[in-house]
């Protein structure tokens, strides 16, 4: 297979789902999101858990009595961790697509995404921290 000089290719090359525009595009991004958030309801037992810190920690946050930048910030810290972990989910299963075989890189890539989950989990205890004490 010859590639075409670099510059020339077809901005809709790339992928065949590529290409709606306007409020099409909108509509369909809200049903693929709608739709990843469901698997990864459905299929990961870490997101489940994070979900429901989340949906403890939320309505906590916003009834403590800190202002409202605290607020701010504590929901903001909860709502990194969900999406880190979104992230991390799908560098899995990418990995897993593309091999089930035991692989250094593989599992470095998985480990790294595990450290970014972790991270904001410690991001989740600083801001609190720091808010409610602070």
């Amino acid at each position: 297979m010859t590639l075409p000089p670099l510059g020339t290719e077809s901005p809709h090359q790339e992928s065949p789902y590529k290409g709606k525009t306007g409020l099409r595009r909108i509509w369909n991004a809200l049903h693929y999101s709608l739709a990843g958030l469901s698997a990864a309801y459905r299929h990961e037992d870490a997101f489940r858990q994070e979900v429901l810190l989340a949906a403890l920690l939320i309505p906590l946050a916003l009834f403590l009595p800190v202002p409202g930048l605290g607020k701010a910030m504590m929901v903001a810290s909860i709502l990194l961790v969900l999406v880190v972990e979104l992230l991390n989910s799908a560098i899995e299963a990418v990995v897993d697509r593309v091999s089930l075989e035991s692989h250094r890189l593989a599992k470095r890539a998985k480990d790294i995404g595990s450290a970014a989950v972790l991270v904001s989990l410690l991001n989740v205890m600083l801001v609190w921290v720091l808010v409610l004490l602070g």
